[in-house]
């Protein structure tokens, strides 16, 4: 089963070294456009800084896409830093965006890749980590009275509602596992005995993992 780590909230984390002061902006981005588009606000907030430097990886259409830039620093102290923490906290869908503001003393090559390391490091650690696993997003259509006990069924098992219309009959988008859709198939055999109308599988997609 595929499995996706990512960050839950974007943070800030601020680190000094030799005056310089290194500003990460971490991002959840769920495509290149929305990655590139964060970079221009993020470019366009700190636009008197020397550099943003950043790296990105985002997974589109099956496929894993990464980019990273020294924006003008030395080659390979910025950008590879940047994108190497990414990568070993096994993370996707993020963007993280490194501001220096000069401080008048040169670090060297070891310095600055010390330095926007850590405060890569010091940015992820700001965040909390969400793992996303292969799953569907469904629309489920119940009758009035079968809405509680459905409600406490997707309850006990970790399945998300996401959206309810009260038409004619009550419809459910949910998110579920390959698991809970077979469940949701077969509800009709469990002893809850909920009657579901119609049962329509929107999308495959990643869906939040539930503990």
């Amino acid at each position: 089963m595929k499995k996706l780590k990512t960050i839950k909230n974007n943070a800030t984390a601020i680190i000094e070294e030799k005056k310089s002061k290194f500003i990460a902006n971490i991002f959840n981005v769920n495509s290149v456009e929305e990655a590139e588009n964060k970079l221009h606000e993020i470019k366009k907030k700190y636009y008197d800084a020397r550099h943003n430097c950043y790296a990105y990886i985002v997974e589109e259409d099956g496929i894993q896409k990464k980019k990273f830039s020294d924006d003008g620093e030395p080659s390979g102290t910025a950008g590879s830093p940047i994108l190497n923490v990414i990568e070993k906290n096994n993370l996707c869908n993020v963007l993280i965006v490194v501001t220096r503001y000069f401080g008048g003393i040169l670090l060297g090559a070891g310095g600055l890749v010390r330095a926007y390391t850590e405060a890569t490091a010091k940015a992820i650690n700001k965040t909390n980590i969400l793992e996303k696993e292969e799953g569907y997003e469904i629309e489920i259509v119940i009758n009035y009275q079968d809405l509680d006990k459905f409600k406490y069924f997707c309850n006990q098992n970790s399945i998300e509602i996401i959206d309810t219309k009260y038409l004619e009959n009550i419809i459910c988008t949910i998110e579920a596992t390959k698991e809970n859709k077979e469940r949701l198939e077969n509800i009709k055999y469990n002893e809850m005995n909920i009657n579901i109308l119609k049962l329509n599988v929107i999308d495959i997609k990643l869906i939040d993992k539930k503990e």
